[in-house]
């Protein structure tokens, strides 16, 4: 099914939520992990402390992370923002083993961090609860983006704040067979631009502080490739079971990613809402 356009937001109905996690469970989100690092979002430990500061993350709030992964996120803001407590939103029951494991190996308590499996559209937590909602480049896995942002609206406390990165389109516009091969080797379910994130945004009553292109999208696919084609090369053959087919075919996937990325079609948007 060839990606189409709606309301500017690219879509493929045919991904859904058992993909991502089914992704996220085996090899290829190993492969994720060892190419981009615990921290599996564009730019690491620099994006996040881009947004940490563009959002005025203080010490001593709380904050959920939706989509939260392994956790690195919140690991971060405990360690470096000194949040007094994160709670981690995750489809992915391995994700959320991990994280718990990764978090008591770093020292930090029950007190401070806990994940919840479950969907990041509908949490169950409590409504206004939160001083921020969190999310690093993991919201692009989501098909309910209009869900996905009423949620973090109702979760925030009025005066609080929305901030993520994810991957978004860039000005130039996909054709309907680059979206569908791009969609299809991600597992996005769709693709939303920095204009649909901002609108959902304002629609749930938020004021938009940032909403920008980092500049960092291309800069690191290329970054991501040089390592595998230098460096991890044997390691990501060891994740995939040494197939070479496979190894080929996805490094032709990821120039592919690069391509796009380099025609300014893909990049990596950041956000900093107020919740009125």
């Amino acid at each position: 099914m060839p990606g189409v356009y709606n309301m500017g937001i690219i879509t493929k109905n045919s991904i859904g939520l058992e993909n991502v996690k089914a992704v996220y469970s085996g090899a290829e989100g190993q492969l994720w992990e060892r190419i981009m690092g615990e921290q599996i979002h564009i730019g690491g430990l620099t994006s996040s402390m881009d947004l940490a500061a563009k959002a005025g993350i203080a010490a001593g709030t709380v904050g959920v992370d939706l989509c939260c992964c392994t956790g690195a996120g919140m690991r971060f803001l405990l360690r470096f923002q000194k949040v007094a407590h994160m709670t981690g939103v995750d489809a992915t029951a391995r994700m959320v083993e991990t994280g718990c494991e990764r978090c008591q190996a770093e020292g930090f308590s029950k007190d401070q961090v806990e994940f919840v499996l479950g969907n990041a559209c509908a949490t169950g937590l409590y409504p206004a609860s939160k001083n921020f909602v969190w999310g690093e480049d993991a919201w692009c896995y989501v098909e309910d983006k209009t869900q996905l942002i009423a949620e973090a609206a109702r979760l925030v406390k009025s005066g609080g704040t929305i901030a993520f990165t994810d991957w978004v389109t860039g000005p130039v516009e996909m054709s309907d067979a680059e979206a569908q091969r791009f969609l299809s080797f991600m597992k996005f379910p769709n693709m939303a631009s920095i204009a649909d994130y901002t609108a959902l945004l304002e629609a749930n009553g938020c004021e938009i502080v940032h909403a920008e292109n980092t500049g960092r999208f291309a800069p690191c696919i290329d970054l991501y490739l040089d390592m595998l084609n230098k460096q991890l090369t044997y390691d990501a053959l060891k994740i995939i079971g040494f197939d070479m087919e496979m190894m080929q075919g996805l490094g032709g996937e990821m120039v592919f990613v690069q391509q796009l990325a380099h025609e300014s079609k893909l990049v990596q948007g950041l956000f900093v809402a107020r919740k009125k």
